[in-house]
């Protein structure tokens, strides 16, 4: 199983990053965190007709923004797209008229979207979908969801944007690979919007109990050079040894 870091960058994209998606190329399943700008990315690995699920974490501009561009793709098996309930209306919202082109408009004059889009709201809790699904609330501004997906006999949980929670430990509990956010170089005593930084997300691996941890969304502010998230990295190896700090591209194997 092939795990494709597209965008790792927060906030906005810059020279050293991308803003959020990930693509996970399993044996019967394509799995999409997120559709930051990077998403223009995916068709480069998309190549089989096998199904894509795309999971969206919260509806902040970074994450949503390559939405704008579905109808640049055409994949044949189409694309269902999962969030949780009671975001459909976020969704269509932006994806419409004034914002888009929009994947409701079927005016012959209008570009439509070549790919099928099917919209899904998945409950807190566990799921199954064709294959596992857990999706539990998080903490950030505006409500964030994490996700973990069993796949292969492997599994990955996807953080979004958070600060450390106690719900965390429910999508993070001995997975396989946990990519967590990391926004801040140092956060806050009092933490009101909710993201987190190195030692917060290894100490968080650790407890989890999780074999690999991923580093991924740097605030694109704060970090302004790659170098900044070797820094992240080795603050984080110091409590949790099996830690990598993402770049744009990257590609893991599990």
């Amino acid at each position: 199983m092939k795990i494709y870091f597209l965008g790792t960058n927060g906030w906005y994209t810059t020279p050293t990053g991308d803003t959020p998606c990930i693509l996970i190329d399993s044996k019967d399943q394509y799995v999409i965190f997120d559709a930051g700008n990077s998403i223009y990315k995916i068709d480069k690995y998309i190549k089989k007709d096998k199904p894509i699920s795309l999971f969206i974490s919260h509806f902040h501009i970074d994450h949503i923004s390559g939405l704008h561009i579905l109808n640049k793709f055409y994949f044949q098996q189409g694309i269902e797209i999962y969030f949780a309930q009671g975001r459909k209306r976020d969704f269509n919202l932006f994806v419409n008229p004034p914002y888009t082109v929009g994947i409701n408009n079927r005016k012959a004059n209008v570009l439509t979207l070549q790919t099928k889009i099917k919209l899904h709201e998945l409950k807190e809790g566990n799921n199954n979908i064709g294959f596992p699904v857990r999706m539990e609330k998080l903490f950030h501004g505006h409500v964030n969801h994490g996700f973990r997906v069993n796949l292969e006999g492997k599994s990955v949980a996807y953080s979004g944007d958070t600060k450390i929670v106690p719900n965390g430990f429910l999508i993070a509990k001995d997975v396989d690979l946990l990519i967590h956010e990391c926004s801040n170089i140092i956060s806050p005593k009092e933490d009101n919007w909710g993201h987190a930084d190195p030692v917060q997300a290894a100490q968080f691996a650790r407890d989890a109990g999780v074999k690999k941890l991923v580093l991924t969304h740097f605030d694109a502010h704060l970090y302004d050079s790659l170098e900044k998230r070797k820094e992240a990295e080795s603050k984080a190896k110091k409590i949790f040894s099996n830690t990598i700090a993402a770049t744009d591209d990257l590609m893991l194997e599990i």
